[in-house]
């Protein structure tokens, strides 16, 4: 009996260690292409300063973050991830910018049973039907952008709609959740135009929508895009001919890289601000200080959140082990100078609060960085896709 007591311990301490006796962790997104300023090295520095929190260590064992350019690519993306997994001991893969190779990272956790919590990829297909019990969908998704900007421009008005799309996965999806909440509220899309990736040129597209006579053009796209975008369609005179000019998913750094006089005004949903109060400054303030000067991005703050939550979980349990590590952040309610009381749904999708928030003109800004007019507070139940609705097959229907 004393033999077979010794074993059972000695098994139970076993399952309970840190595997190769590092816990690792990749943050994989776009380190050169149209959101590396919003993501980028900045994100890297955001999981670096989550390890900080624990003297870079959990249970006696050092943490380590690497890096990876996917290049925006979905098949660059998932041969990264198989590596660390497979060959690297990569307990955690976090960030992914980029909806095709979100799900493609996703899809080869979930085949290897291995943790991916994603800031940065937008489409709901990663809480709905290509849900996995190792995925986290972190940040935000296209419905609640959707509903969060397109209620707000309908209600102001803006019933008629033409969109310039990205031609890919998050494009697509955000058109398509905002032509759902647009038509709810009474509103109609007049017609839509899909653009390439890092396309440099926008007339082809801005003309169809001038020609559409929409009241708004709603820009389905991120980053560079996105900002390439505005710029084109203020030299087109959109909003001089009187078209509104609505941006779906609209970062910090994007208003900075266009400037409040070509920014100000436009209305966004963002589930962060770096001023919203003091514990978000004083966070945005270390960041700042690692990086240049620059406030970071809600994408960047998803990183840092998503692993000190992820490192929370490590140290309480003394265990990496996915499955173990999976439920209790599951179970636990996220707390930082992010978020409080955001929770982990069955599908994976965080529900977290959000804010309708408008640029602010270049009169009203006090200082550099100083964009936003918070409008109101989004309780997070109203912005995420009801469960009653959901394919994911992790979602027990009554």
């Amino acid at each position: 009996m004393a033999l077979l007591a010794a074993t059972a311990l000695y098994a139970q301490h076993a399952s309970a260690e840190i595997s190769d006796g590092v816990v690792k962790i990749g943050v994989l997104n776009d380190q050169s292409g149209v959101v590396s300023d919003a993501t980028g090295q900045g994100s890297v520095v955001a999981a670096r300063l989550a390890a900080e929190e624990f003297n870079n260590q959990v249970s006696g064992k050092p943490i380590e973050i690497i890096f990876a350019d996917h290049q925006n690519k979905a098949d660059i993306a998932s041969t990264i991830a198989r590596q660390w997994y497979e060959k690297d001991g990569v307990d955690l893969i976090v960030d992914t910018p980029n909806s095709g190779a979100g799900l493609a990272v996703q899809g080869v956790a979930k085949e290897m049973k291995k943790i991916f919590i994603t800031s940065s990829a937008g489409t709901t297909a990663l809480s709905n039907q290509n849900c996995s019990p190792y995925g986290i969908q972190w940040t935000y998704d296209t419905y609640a952008l959707a509903k969060g900007t397109g209620e707000a421009v309908v209600e102001q008005g803006g019933k008629t709609w033409y969109f310039i799309t990205a031609d890919y996965a998050f494009g697509h999806q955000l058109q398509a959740d905002a032509t759902s909440i647009i038509e709810q509220h009474g509103g109609k899309v007049l017609g839509s135009a899909n653009h390439p990736l890092a396309t440099p040129d926008f007339s082809s597209f801005l003309l169809q929508a001038q020609a559409s006579k929409a009241q708004v053009v709603g820009f389905a796209n991120a980053g560079g895009d996105t900002i390439e975008a505005i710029k084109q369609a203020t030299e087109f005179g959109l909003t001089a001919g009187g078209q509104r000019v609505a941006a779906m998913l609209l970062l910090l750094t994007d208003v900075h890289s266009l400037g409040l006089k070509a920014a100000q005004g436009t209305y966004l949903t963002t589930p962060f601000y770096w001023n919203l109060n003091a514990d978000t400054r004083a966070w945005s303030d270390k960041f700042a200080a690692k990086f240049n000067g620059r406030r970071p991005t809600f994408l960047q703050i998803g990183v840092y959140e998503s692993v000190r939550h992820y490192l929370q979980a490590v140290q309480a349990l003394g265990s990496d082990d996915a499955d173990a590590v999976m439920k209790k952040m599951r179970e636990t309610k996220i707390e930082s100078a992010f978020s409080h009381g955001a929770y982990i749904r069955a599908d994976g999708r965080v529900i977290r609060d959000m804010y309708l928030a408008q640029v602010k003109t270049p009169a009203e800004s006090k200082e550099d960085w100083d964009f936003y007019k918070i409008v109101k507070k989004i309780p997070g139940e109203e912005l995420a896709h009801p469960l009653s609705e959901s394919t994911c097959p992790l979602v027990k229907k009554s």
